[in-house]
């Protein structure tokens, strides 16, 4: 279940809480800017093993980064009960922002390793809300990240 977030709007550095609300110091990365998130940092909702915020540099409105509490760098070390509560908090935010920004579609996005893109090295979902007209041609969605194969099938 989503909740408000269990620090408020992060005011101030804090680190994250384990489940047993106790310091994950020997989870996190002291480096990571996900492991201690700064004060602006906008809280979607939070569980005791996922967080949801909004993204500091948003592709669109809404565009909000998902990120298990214990600091792994690649999707494919998760658990699978962190993969598991990464999708709950998937569904979760869908409603949230569906309910606040009214999109009319999303892209959902994890970049695995520098090669595919990935800059900050704690796993992050990204869920981009996408609206009518945002781009002169979606079609494709996700292969534009590689835009000589983003159109198919012509």
């Amino acid at each position: 279940m989503c909740t408000m977030p269990l620090y408020g709007n992060f005011k101030r550095k804090k680190p994250l809480m384990g489940a047993d609300n106790t310091l994950m110091n020997e989870l996190t990365d002291s480096k990571c800017p996900f492991c201690s998130l700064d004060a602006d940092v906008d809280i979607v909702c939070e569980t005791q093993t996922c967080v949801a915020f909004y993204d500091k540099y948003p592709v669109f409105p809404g565009h909000t980064l998902i990120i298990p509490k214990r600091h792994v760098s690649s999707y494919f070390n998760l658990s699978p009960q962190e993969r598991q509560d990464m999708d709950t908090m998937l569904q979760n935010v869908k409603q949230i922002l569906d309910k606040q920004y009214h999109p009319d579609g999303y892209n959902i996005g994890i970049n695995v390793n520098e090669a595919a893109g990935q800059t900050v090295f704690h796993v992050h979902m990204h869920l981009i809300p996408r609206y009518h007209g945002d781009v002169p041609n979606p079609k494709g969605g996700v292969r534009g990240v590689i835009p000589d194969r983003q159109k198919y099938g012509e």
